[in-house]
């Protein structure tokens, strides 16, 4: 009796400090086992560097390019439409300037438009299915969940389309168009997930104790489903840059001199098949930004599936 009395005061003398390494050191243990296990799927690993890579390349693309001056109001005519070289890799355009150059620009307006949409779209889904989730059955879930129907019922090229042509031609309108077009698809999944999580006895709890609406849905609903949100936002970063790129295409996302994928395409298109080095390459950049961020998503969708079986 006396040694089960001590082992319990032992026990109940755990300092909160002590409570708080622990935990530290338990978050430090799931990190290094996911990583192990995302590091032993080459696909992912490849996605992972391919990612990395590009970061890199847009980051650091003044001092990468081997002739940053090309990506901008530059020409050079005496090598105009050269074919691939030792001096320029990916050939050169109509006006001379160095296609490798600029596709390596062209990758920081890429992730731009990426980053900023999801950054706009994420919190805004977000918010909005976990409030018609957590109200299912009332007005809320209604009205706001027809709104998303109504989204998602036009194709998202088109209704992104149709809003940026409304709009002077140029970055930050495309990134406009896509952002409004794009937020429904969250809403959607938050929402499926916090409906099913509504219920459940961790909330029930919550609402018996007095907790408030927002500690309910941002504290106790909400951390269940990280995971899908996250894997969703790497697969969707390919996407939207597809979507820019494609925008670009027709003249209503990056504006001539800067160097746009998709407007590079656009320009290289009238010069099929004569010079193909001035669609290609581009076209290939676009391939991999989206193949890199896929391999990803699927990486960290697998990962995650894992940990939660």
């Amino acid at each position: 009796m006396n040694k089960v009395a001590t082992n319990k005061q032992n026990t109940l003398a755990i300092s909160p400090e002590e409570i708080r390494k622990l935990a530290i050191s338990s978050r430090i243990d799931m990190v290094r086992r996911g990583w192990y296990k995302f590091s032993r799927n080459t696909l992912s690993m490849v996605g992972l560097g391919t990612v990395l890579l590009i970061v890199f390349l847009a980051v650091f693309a003044p001092w990468v390019a081997p002739y940053p001056a090309h990506a901008g109001p530059f020409t050079d005519f005496a090598h105009a439409g050269e074919a691939p070289s030792s001096a320029h890799l990916f050939g050169t355009d109509m006006i001379g300037r160095d296609i490798l150059s600029r596709v390596i620009f062209a990758l920081r307006p890429a992730l731009i438009m990426g980053v900023v949409v999801l950054g706009l779209v994420v919190p805004l889904g977000v918010f909005l299915g976990l409030v018609a989730g957590y109200a299912h059955g009332t007005w809320p879930d209604t009205v706001i969940m027809r709104i998303t129907d109504i989204f998602i019922a036009v194709p998202a090229l088109v209704l992104a389309l149709a809003i940026a042509s409304v709009l002077e031609p140029n970055l930050t309108n495309s990134m406009i168009a896509v952002s409004v077009m794009w937020w429904p698809w969250y809403t959607r999944l938050v929402y499926s997930l916090s409906s099913s999580l509504r219920n459940e006895d961790f909330v029930r709890s919550a609402e018996l104790m007095g907790a408030s609406n927002f500690h309910i849905l941002f504290r106790e609903i909400l951390p269940n489903f990280w995971g899908p949100i996250f894997t969703k936002m790497s697969i969707d970063m390919g996407f939207v840059i597809l979507l820019g790129a494609s925008l670009s295409f027709v003249g209503l996302g990056e504006q001539p001199p800067k160097p746009g994928l998709g407007t590079m395409v656009a320009e290289g298109a009238d010069h099929l098949p004569d010079q193909w080095w001035m669609v290609v390459f581009p076209a290939l950049a676009i391939v991999i930004v989206v193949l890199g961020f896929n391999l990803l998503g699927d990486g960290l969708h697998d990962l995650l599936s894992e940990e939660k079986g």
